[in-house]
């Protein structure tokens, strides 16, 4: 007996007449959709226990999954197994969609259809992530300090993951020199508040999401209703008494804290997360306990910055906030990753937490606020 072959549109003609057709892909696989009045089994379930689906050894049976190669070799199994009337639809469900064929939707709620699971499809292909992951996703505020060189490319790719709320604090304006690196804006839009032209473009790479723009500076004044229902910080920033500011907030409060920084063509990321374990992570302060003096670390408006370089720190920045949301990975905490783009080298540094940290130690109740700008300028 030879396993047939058939496209999707006779299979669809076969399901019709009486045919079994069975959906082999894994369990979140499916979640984007699969052919309507499809059996969804998994391969291996199906094969270990054929007789729990299939009693009938003579019945039609039809198998689909992704592309057409998992389904011959289900079918294979099955002849094995004593089944006499198989066959594999040829493209799989990626023919069946492109036929313009109907695909049947897992039964959810809170706002999963169809452009939700068409947008995330490849996301939750991923068994780490699946619809679960993605709905913590949607469901996800995280608040990205500066729409700048590292907020831009932060904020894209945390758009186009489906973070479902993006906060974007910046009470800057757009500079012809910011469009080198800023890829948030466009010519179209200098002069206008950096922030307003953040929420236009992340709105139209993912009209789904929400973006709130604060076109404030952050300050002690402001820090905590800034960090508010916020479940992880992207630092954008591009001077020290912000960062200063972030991290004791981050403290504080148990959030955790995604630190990026660049200089002409090195760059910096790391993750603070001292507020929900202390004494085990480190925080900014166990790293800088005090800042450098101005000469030694020149902003990009004094010392320049390869355009790109933002770029790439930014997006390992989107990169550990989508991990530090989902739970998944080794996100970056005790560890400083540095990147060299002159010799495209990356290197890393362990850290440990301070002992003696004034505001993260074990015990230490915090210290309270300070005028951050004094304390970076002496």
């Amino acid at each position: 007996m030879t396993i047939r072959d058939i496209t999707p549109r006779q299979a669809q003609q076969r399901q019709r007449q009486g045919a079994v057709l069975i959906d082999v892909r894994e369990d979140h696989e499916r979640q984007t959709g699969q052919a309507e009045g499809a059996l969804g089994v998994a391969r291996a379930a199906l094969e270990r226990e054929p007789q729990r689906y299939l009693r009938d050894l003579e019945a039609e049976v039809l198998l689909i999954c992704q592309s057409g190669n998992r389904s011959r070799q289900a079918a294979e199994a099955l002849r094995q197994a004593g089944y006499r009337n198989l066959a594999s639809v040829a493209g799989g469900t990626t023919a069946w969609r492109a036929e313009g064929l109907p695909i049947a939707l897992p039964a959810v709620d809170d706002g999963i259809d169809a452009d939700f699971v068409e947008r995330y499809s490849r996301h939750m292909l991923l068994p780490e992530v699946g619809l679960a992951g993605q709905r913590r996703l949607q469901q996800a505020c995280v608040l990205v300090i500066g729409a700048g060189g590292l907020g831009s490319p932060a904020a894209f790719y945390l758009a186009a993951a489906g973070v479902g709320r993006l906060r974007i604090v910046d009470d800057d304006v757009v500079d012809r020199s910011n469009l080198q690196r800023q890829i948030l804006h466009e010519e179209a839009g200098v002069g206008l508040p950096k922030v307003a032209s953040a929420k236009a473009r992340l709105l139209a790479l993912n009209p789904r999401i929400e973006v709130e723009a604060v076109a404030e500076r952050a300050g002690s004044a402001n820090i905590e209703r800034l960090l508010d229902g916020v479940d992880v910080v992207v630092d954008g920033a591009d001077n020290f008494p912000v960062r200063y500011l972030l991290n004791d907030a981050c403290v504080k409060l148990g959030k955790p804290l995604v630190y990026g920084a660049v200089h002409r063509f090195e760059g910096q990321v790391s993750v603070f997360d001292a507020g929900r374990a202390r004494g085990q992570a480190p925080c900014y302060r166990c790293l800088f306990p005090e800042p450098p003096p101005p000469e030694a670390a020149p902003n990009c408006a004094e010392a320049g910055v390869l355009g790109v370089l933002p770029g790439v720190i930014g997006m390992l920045q989107a990169t550990e906030a989508v991990k530090l949301v989902l739970g998944l990975g080794e996100p970056l905490r005790g560890r400083l990753l540095h990147f060299d783009a002159w010799s495209m080298r990356f290197r890393e540094t362990r850290l440990a937490a301070d002992p003696d940290c004034p505001v993260c130690a074990a015990g230490m109740p915090f210290p309270g606020y300070i005028d951050y700008a004094k304390f970076c300028a002496a």
